[in-house]
C-alpha cells in the first residue's frame, strides 16, 4: 500500500487551511482600520468627551440628585450667585458652617440671603447638601431656618437660606468683637431663646417621621432682628420611622454637647440625643461658658460643663454656675432644674421636648 498519497492530501489540506486563516485575518484588520478612521466615528467620540464638561444635565448622578427635592425650592445658577457674592469674596463671609463658608448675598430679585458654599473636596459636604435639601426643604416652622434655594454646578453644591441678621447665638455669647454683655442678651431674652429652640425641636420630634437634628449647639442657633431663635444646619439630621425608637448611625455631633451614651459605645441616635444637647445649650446660655472647655472644681479636677451641673444638682449651688449678672433673676432655679432633667445620664430619664416646652412656658408665665 502506498502511504504517500494520504500524506500528500493531509499536507495540502493543512496549507489550504493556513491560507484561509491568513486571508480572514487580513480582511478583519482592513475592516477595523476603516471603522477607526470613519469621520462619523470621530464626530461621535468628540461629542462624548466634551458634552459632560458643558452641561451637568446629562450626568445621571447629577440629574437624579435633585429628584427628591421639594419642587417649590428654587434652583439658582452659579453665575447669579457669583455676582451676588462678588465672586464669593472673603469680605462677605458671615460664618463658617459645617463643611463650608457662609456668605451674605443680595440676589438679583432683591432679597438678602445667606449662601453656604460647601467644600467640594469633602465627601461629607455632599452628604450634608443632600441631607439639608431632603430634610429642611419640607419643614415649615417659625423656629426652623428656611431654605430658599440651591445650586448644583459641576462639583459645587450651594445652599441658599433666609438671612438672619443677628447671626449666631454663639457669637453673642462668646465672641469678644460682638456686643454680648448681659444687657445685650438679658436673662429674659435668653429664656425666650431657650423656649424658641425647644419649640423647634418639639416640632421636629413630633413629625410623622421624627427628625433628629444631632448637632444642637449655640452656633447652629440663628437670631432674627427681634432675637427670635431659629434652628439651622441640618447636615447631620436623620429621620426615623415613627414605629422605631432610634436610627443606627455613626457618632455625630460636637464635643461637649454629645450625650454620655455615645462614649459608652451606643451610637444609636434617638430624640433624647437632641434633648441632652439642648440641656447643655441651656447651661451654656446661663453660665456664659463653652461646653467643651473644662471647668476646675473644688478638688482641682477638670470636668465638662454638663458634669459640673450634675455635681451641683441637689446642692442648691446653681448660683456658682450662673453668670454673675443673672444671680437673683426670676426663674433661674427653675431654669437650671429643667436643664438638669435634660442632661440626665440615662436617656430614658430625660423629658421629651414637648414636656420641656411646657416646663419653660411655666417659667415664662411666672416672670
Amino acid at each position: 500500500m502506498d502511504y504517500r498519497l494520504p500524506a500528500i492530501i493531509a499536507a495540502s489540506a493543512t496549507s489550504i487551511l493556513i491560507l484561509l486563516l491568513l486571508i480572514i485575518t487580513i480582511f478583519l484588520c482592513r475592516r477595523r482600520h476603516a471603522i477607526q478612521n470613519h469621520p462619523r466615528r470621530d464626530q461621535t467620540h468628540q461629542q462624548r468627551t466634551t458634552t459632560p464638561n458643558s452641561s451637568t444635565a446629562l450626568n445621571p448622578a447629577v440629574s437624579s440628585e435633585s429628584t427628591s427635592f421639594d419642587p417649590s425650592i428654587t434652583e439658582i445658577s452659579m453665575s447669579e450667585l457669583s455676582i451676588a457674592t462678588n465672586n464669593f469674596s472673603s469680605d462677605l463671609i458671615v460664618g463658617d458652617g459645617s463643611f463650608g463658608l457662609v456668605y451674605r448675598a443680595k440676589l438679583a430679585n432683591g432679597p438678602v440671603v445667606a449662601v453656604k458654599k460647601l467644600d467640594r473636596d469633602a465627601l461629607q459636604g455632599l452628604r450634608e447638601f443632600t441631607a439639608e435639601m431632603e430634610t429642611l426643604s419640607s419643614l415649615r416652622h417659625p423656629n426652623i431656618v428656611r431654605i430658599l434655594g440651591y445650586c448644583i454646578s459641576g462639583p459645587d453644591r450651594v445652599l441658599i437660606y433666609e438671612f438672619l441678621e443677628k447671626g449666631s447665638l454663639d457669637s453673642w455669647l462668646h465672641e469678644s468683637n460682638t456686643v454680648n454683655a448681659s444687657y445685650a442678651l438679658p436673662w429674659a431674652t435668653r429664656l425666650r431663646i431657650a423656649y424658641d429652640v425647644a419649640k423647634g425641636l418639639a416640632y421636629l420630634h413630633g413629625l410623622p417621621k421624627p427628625i433628629i437634628h444631632r448637632d444642637i449647639k449655640s452656633s447652629n442657633v440663628l437670631l432674627d432682628p427681634d432675637f427670635g431663635a431659629h434652628i439651622a444646619d441640618f447636615g447631620l439630621a436623620r429621620s426615623i420611622d415613627a414605629s422605631m425608637s432610634h436610627v443606627s448611625t455613626q457618632v455625630a455631633g460636637t464635643m461637649g454637647y454629645m450625650p454620655p451614651e455615645y462614649w459608652e459605645g451606643n451610637t444609636a441616635a434617638t430624640v433624647k440625643t437632641d434633648v441632652y444637647s439642648f440641656g447643655v445649650l441651656m447651661l451654656e446660655m446661663a453660665t456664659q461658658r463653652r461646653p467643651n472647655w473644662p471647668v476646675v472644681v473644688d478638688d482641682g479636677k477638670e470636668v465638662g460643663l454638663a458634669q459640673w451641673a450634675v455635681m451641683l444638682e441637689g446642692k442648691n449651688r446653681y448660683n456658682e454656675m450662673v453668670e454673675a449678672s443673672f444671680v437673683g433673676e426670676m426663674g433661674v432655679d427653675e431654669y437650671f432644674g429643667i436643664a438638669s432633667l435634660c442632661i440626665k445620664e440615662a436617656s430614658r430619664e430625660r423629658p421629651t421636648m414637648s414636656q420641656v416646652v411646657k416646663l419653660l412656658e411655666e417659667v415664662l408665665v411666672s416672670e
